[in-house]
Order: C-alpha cells, then structure tokens, then sequence
C-alpha cells in the first residue's frame, strides 16, 4: 500500500510484524543500546527495510546512522523516511535528483489518546475533521499527516516545525491531503515552498500518510 502513495521514482520496504531476519549494525546498535527490546526491535525492522529499499537503488548494506533530532542519514545523494509503529514497519528511499524530500508515517487506526487533538491541532483542523465522513480516525490520520510532513520538513530547512506550524486539508474522494505550512516558506533547490502535498489510506490496522517533494509541488 505505501508503494501506491509515492510516485515511481521512490523505492519502498514494509513489513507487517516481525522480521526475523532483520538486524542492526554495530553502529546503529549504539544509538539504542539503552532501549527496551521493543524499541531496539523496531528499529532493527525499520532499518532492515532502508536498506532493502536502498538496495533497490543500487546501494549495497550499509548503516544508516541517526542525526542530531534522530533523522536516519542517508547516503549522498539520497533522500528518504523510515517509520514504525506495533506491527508495521516501512522505509522509502529515492535519488535526491528525483526528489527534494520524503516523509512517511504509519499509526494504529484507532483514536488518539484523550486530550491529544487538542495539541496536535488548529480549531480549524478540528472543524473540518468534525465534518468529515465517519468510519476513519481522522485524528490519528491528523497527527499520522503532521508526522510526515515533519520528517519532509526537517532534512530541507534543519529546523523544528511545531504542529501548531502546519494546517491540513485532507480531500477523502482523492485520499490526499494538503499542507499550507505557517512559517516563512522553504527555501530548496532555488525554489520557496509554501505548500506541501501528500496521499494517504487506511490499511488493514493502520492509517499511513505519505509525502514526496519534488519540483512540481514548488511555489
């Protein structure tokens, strides 16, 4: 299903449960050392499907260490976005040539703990949510969207992006959704962007939210 979200030019990786094949480098194994098992689990998964994606853009197994706000760092030249929660894991990977940015978010389709909306969102993402179809956790698919739009946002301007910052307009006929970021614009590849889209879905237990950034979606 994430493969459907992203355009052709990226590459992608999920896995649903566990991976018993899947484990870390010494490297990456240092970031989570103090981890609970799960947590190192995940992050084992999670980074077995970066380098099975990158592996499908010609890169061989390497480890993709963590940044200063835990971002993964990817190989020259490349961009990408690993996520997990329980029971799925997914990473998408694409040449920077292609694309300026990727952010991908998986979350359970379930409701967002009490008092959470409140802080994720603006009292106009509340409304339009209030008016939404039912049969979807649109606030999960709320902070599902912000999430991805977060780890698109960082890797581009290596900046903090408070969900307060962003306004989403989720279209349920065409299952997309639209950013208007409210900070001053991103300033990539020549080009300031104001406007972020994505796609999203509902999978099975989980709602996924996707966004890939390229010359197009520039203003």
């Amino acid at each position: 299903m994430l493969r459907e979200l992203l355009p052709p030019t990226v590459a992608t990786e999920a896995v649903e449960g566990d991976d018993p094949s899947a484990a870390l480098f010494p490297e990456e194994l240092a970031a989570v050392e103090r981890a609970i098992d799960r947590r190192k689990r995940e992050h084992a998964i999670g980074r077995s499907c970066a380098r099975r994606a990158l592996g499908q853009l010609g890169f061989p197994p390497l480890p993709i260490l963590n940044g200063p706000k835990r971002e993964p760092l990817w190989p020259a030249g490349v961009v990408g976005s690993i996520t997990h929660c329980d029971g799925y894991s997914a990473a998408a990977v694409a040449k920077e040539r292609d694309l300026l940015a990727l952010g991908i978010d998986a979350e359970l389709h379930a409701p967002l703990p009490s008092g959470v909306l409140e802080r994720i969102s603006l009292p106009e993402e509340r409304a339009r949510l209030a008016a939404a179809a039912p049969g979807t956790h649109w606030d999960r698919l709320l902070f599902s969207a912000k999430e991805a739009t977060y780890k698109a946002y960082y890797p581009l301007t290596k900046a903090w992006l408070g969900f307060e910052q962003a306004s989403i307009t989720f279209d349920e006929s065409a299952r997309t959704f639209e950013v208007h970021l409210l900070v001053e614009p991103i300033r990539a590849g020549g080009r300031a962007i104001g406007h972020l889209r994505g796609r999203y879905a509902v999978y099975g237990s989980w709602v996924l939210a996707a966004i890939a950034v390229n010359a197009a979606e520039s203003h």
